[in-house]
């Protein structure tokens, strides 16, 4: 098993918990704030407590996981389990057994101002400098997203 490494990082939101949570997990709000870790990313799933969900890439690449927990409004636990390589699900390979598990968890929390929404992400070594660069810049379109007009 490798060495994961915790990545935190959090963002102050204003706009109410509920409207943060709705827009994250938005199928559109969801391509507008990951696009700093791959532009046109996506998901395909639910995310219900015990589903599958893919997170993909514009070539179809990219992660399959599980909604390990969802409390609506609190927080959000996503289980990596493997890669989606051309639409086949790998979770035996030895590139996947190296990490997987990793977690990603989503804790919102309701402020004066708003929302205050911390991220916790376990990744490889490899991959810790790419992510933690990207994380600022996607939570900054999450917040920009948030605090906009509109009924979204």
């Amino acid at each position: 098993m490798a060495n994961l490494k915790r990545i935190q990082i959090s963002a102050d939101i204003a706009a109410p918990v509920a409207r943060v949570f709705r827009l994250m997990l938005d199928p559109d709000g969801y391509r507008d704030w990951t696009s700093p870790f791959a532009e046109g990313s996506y998901y395909e799933g639910s995310w219900r407590q015990g589903e599958k969900i893919k997170f993909l890439g514009p070539t179809g690449g990219g992660m399959l996981a599980e909604v390990a927990e969802l409390r609506p409004n609190e927080f959000l636990s996503i289980r990596h389990l493997g890669f989606m390589v051309d639409g086949v699900e790998d979770t035996e390979s030895d590139a996947v057994r190296a990490w997987a598990p990793a977690y990603e968890n989503y804790t919102f929390s309701t402020t004066p101002a708003g929302t205050r929404l911390v991220v916790d992400q376990e990744v490889t070594e490899e991959w810790e400098k790419d992510i933690a660069a990207a994380w600022p810049k996607a939570l900054a379109r999450l917040k920009a997203l948030c605090e906009a007009g509109g009924a979204h």
